[in-house]
């Protein structure tokens, strides 16, 4: 267990609720993250509980008195801004971001609207809302292009869109996730995802697939993506991309732990993607491969994640 915790004893946390579960389309990828989290809790002495939030979290985080809520809830319901909600209303300190955090950054598309008004690099972009739309796409952007549900997880919904032709499908593709969606340059490079935890970046991952992107197949069930950790970049330009996460997430109000991803093109200039407020947990994930670089084992990761309720304990202790 890490000597520095501002936690020094597990019992502090007191009765702690995993939450987990819900309803979105990331529910499977949340119970495995879960029940992983609950494992390592427990290993460590946390009085915790497994809470699937299903479609009623009030109800769900009322009955166990509990007295804070590790947050392992994924896409929209857990990652959004509403389960933060209610754990407020609740007066139940809970891990990672805020309302405001966690809603804009579901939101991929007001997520850009933010990095762009402050200056940060991330791809163009134009909303698909119909079909004259789709017709303004290669003027706007050019092609190729990505096609993203705004409000989706897991790259869940989400093509990579060669020409005119595959457009619509790809469009029709993501509205089964969501109302709203983008496309979104294509950027041609490298992708590497920068963890943060307690506004510290861990040592970066790089990420190489086969397929046309790291998407749903990539990250949860092939075995030919491959992650580098040490990543091959130059210390200096870890340095910079590391620096270039933390900003991403202080401008769109993300806080206690997360994953930023992004892309650096030929001309090693990076372009911000997108970031995962509640990142999954699972022996596929990120976070867990990045702390393990950094010598943070699970437990520990854990462990860390959960003190960073501490700090909305504190809040939720001054606005009583």
């Amino acid at each position: 267990m890490n000597t520095d915790s501002k936690i020094k004893t597990a019992d502090s946390f007191g009765r702690v609720a995993v939450a987990m579960g819900g309803v979105s389309a990331e529910r499977d990828i949340s119970l495995k993250s879960g029940n992983a989290v609950l494992s390592a809790l427990l290993e460590q002495g946390v009085k915790a509980i497994a809470v699937d939030i299903g479609n009623d979290p009030v109800s769900a985080l009322r009955a166990g008195q509990f007295d804070r809520v590790f947050n392992i809830v994924h896409g929209r319901g857990g990652e959004d801004g509403i389960l933060q909600g209610v754990m407020e209303s609740l007066g139940l300190p809970y891990t990672g971001s805020g309302v405001l955090g966690s809603a804009l950054s579901m939101d991929k598309h007001k997520t850009k609207l933010c990095w762009q008004a402050s200056q940060l690099p991330t791809p163009s972009c134009m909303v698909l809302e119909d079909q004259e739309d789709l017709g303004r796409v290669a003027d706007q952007l050019g092609f190729p292009v990505i096609v993203k549900p705004v409000r989706e997880g897991s790259s869940l919904g989400m093509s990579k869109v060669n020409s005119v032709q595959q457009l619509e499908q790809a469009w029709h593709q993501a509205q089964i996730f969501d109302n709203k969606v983008i496309a979104e340059q294509w950027v041609s490079g490298n992708e590497y995802t920068v963890a943060v935890l307690d506004n510290n970046a861990l040592p970066i991952i790089g990420l190489q697939t086969p397929n046309e992107f790291y998407d749903y197949q990539a990250k949860y069930i092939a075995s030919t993506t491959q992650y580098h950790c040490p990543s091959g970049l130059s210390e200096i330009q870890e340095s910079t991309l590391q620096n270039l996460a933390l900003k991403a997430c202080q401008t769109v109000e993300v806080s206690g732990w997360c994953r930023v991803d992004l892309f650096v093109d030929e001309t090693d200039r990076p372009w911000l993607i997108e970031v995962n407020t509640v990142p999954g947990m699972t022996d596929h994930s990120l976070v867990p491969m990045a702390a393990k670089a950094a010598g943070i084992d699970f437990n520990e990761l854990v462990f860390r994640i959960l003190e960073t309720s501490v700090e909305k304990e504190n809040d939720v202790e001054k606005a009583v």
